[in-house]
């Protein structure tokens, strides 16, 4: 599949203030794309800009190969960080008005928020005000108007802001749900746990500029550091400990186990591999954890800003 959305060297500033500096993405059809960043690192700007709330001062955006338009508007779905619900309207009232503004006929928005109510169960808040519901109750509504009209690209900037951990567990299998049938997710949060369980592809912008992208897979390949986390019972682990530190490169770990193992981070070099690590821990004593340390997302994110 190709690409559902393109931006190509979008600049923008604000007064002297550059908030993208010549920033491009590709998000692949149908996968969750996480846009990633400090805070005012230019990922608002970028994602207004998508939602044509703001005009870019040079550069420009492609959804589904065409250059983005007003009548665009109907295949995105924009749940921004900042909520924007009528605190004095009824929860059903509001839902109803802004389900039309995407262009559903009356009939067929009251069809699809009845099944989206009952689906998260919510069918009772139907008339309630929004000033009644917490903010996680209001943030169900608000993602449900951001998905009613079935749009082409979702955007979710902090999705899970206000919601306990079963309901975000609810909301991230829905919009796993909603890829799975079609849709196209641009997803921007801080909770790095969250790009590890949704993200197939991520782009990082710092200080205006994007500093990192590509398959979340690839770029954890690229910042792995062929270190292995090992647990080793042994009668003598003074003595095991001098040796590994003779032949490996060795750092202390602190991960929990049940027994009392010598436990150890051991950085293989280019000529070594694993299994010569293997070979020779299995020939000193009983190894209990072996395990290789991929780079986190949020490892990751802390050495690219770091680094830039």
């Amino acid at each position: 599949m190709g690409n559902l959305l393109e931006a190509h060297n979008v600049s923008k500033k604000f007064g002297e203030y550059t908030a993208l500096n010549n920033v491009s993405i590709a998000v692949p059809q149908g996968s969750i794309f996480g846009l990633l960043g400090p805070n005012g690192a230019g990922k608002t700007t970028l994602i207004r800009v998508i939602n044509q709330i703001t005009m870019p001062d040079s550069g420009h955006v492609l959804l589904d190969n065409e250059p983005l338009q007003a009548h665009h508007v109907t295949d995105i779905g924009y749940l921004p960080e900042e909520r924007g619900l009528y605190k004095s309207m009824k929860v059903g009232e509001q839902a109803l008005y802004l389900a039309q503004l995407k262009g559903l006929s009356k009939t067929e928005a009251k069809k699809r928020l009845k099944y989206w109510f009952d689906r998260l169960d919510i069918g009772d808040w139907w008339n309630k005000k929004i000033q009644e519901l917490s903010k996680g109750m209001a943030q169900k509504v608000q993602f449900i108007v951001t998905v009613l009209h079935e749009p082409k690209l979702l955007i979710f900037d902090e999705p899970f802001s206000g919601f306990d951990p079963i309901n975000a567990i609810v909301i991230k299998d829905e919009i796993l749900r909603l890829r799975d049938n079609g849709a196209t997710v641009i997803f921007s949060t801080h909770r790095m746990e969250s790009v590890e369980e949704l993200c197939d592809h991520i782009a990082l912008i710092h200080q205006s500029n994007k500093i990192l992208d590509g398959k979340l897979h690839d770029i954890k390949k690229q910042f792995k550091t062929n270190t292995y986390e090992i647990g080793i019972r042994t009668s003598n682990e003074v003595a095991l400990a001098k040796e590994l530190q003779d032949k490996f490169t060795v750092t202390p770990t602190s991960f929990k186990t049940l027994g009392n193992e010598l436990k150890r981070n051991i950085k293989l070099s280019e000529h070594q591999s694993p299994n010569d690590l293997l070979s020779f821990l299995t020939s000193r004593g009983e190894v209990s954890h072996f395990v290789e340390l991929i780079p986190s997302a949020n490892d990751i994110f802390i050495q690219a800003v770091n680094n830039n």
